[in-house]
């Protein structure tokens, strides 16, 4: 039996109150991540925990705003559960957070797209701080996978070592 030690970044998550789902199985043709040297590029996590999707429909109609918000934050932690296995189990392998994408399932015109995704954006930052902050693109959708209320995806830099 293998034993995952936590490191600083997971430790950090626990004394947020929260702590890396299962990572959820891709539901098409694609991988969860892909690595290319320092650079890992995070295919798109919904918010899916154990296999059920925990949010779904459309912000303010079906889901309220706060859910949404909670969403992105558990798109982000399935996203950090890639990322961790990108990181040969080592979260501390992160440099810095380059890029996010968000997705909000909402009608035409949904002025509060941004501020949902900052429930994604606003865990990056409590993690790594400066190095957490990204370029981002927070887009409203008619749909998405599993009638998923958030997706996000996200574009990691990697340290050849681990801190400490």
């Amino acid at each position: 039996m293998v034993v995952h030690m936590m490191d600083d970044t997971e430790q950090k998550l626990t004394a947020l109150g929260l702590s890396l789902p299962v990572r959820p199985t891709p539901i098409a043709s694609f991988v969860p991540f892909r690595v290319a040297r320092d650079i890992v590029y995070l295919a798109g996590q919904t918010c899916e925990l154990d296999g059920r999707m925990v949010y779904s429909g459309c912000v303010e109609e079906e889901v309220t705003f706060d859910a949404a918000r909670h969403g992105a934050e558990l798109c982000a932690l399935n996203l950090l559960s890639a990322l961790r296995e990108a990181c040969d189990g080592r979260l501390d392998r992160v440099a810095r957070c380059l890029r996010v994408g968000g997705f909000v399932q909402a009608r035409s015109g949904y002025p509060r797209v941004p501020a949902v995704i900052d429930g994604a954006s606003e865990l990056f930052i409590a993690l790594w701080g400066d190095e957490g902050r990204h370029a981002r693109t927070a887009v409203g959708v008619a749909t998405l996978p599993l009638n998923a209320t958030v997706e996000v995806d996200a574009i990691f830099e990697l340290r050849s070592t681990p801190r400490g």
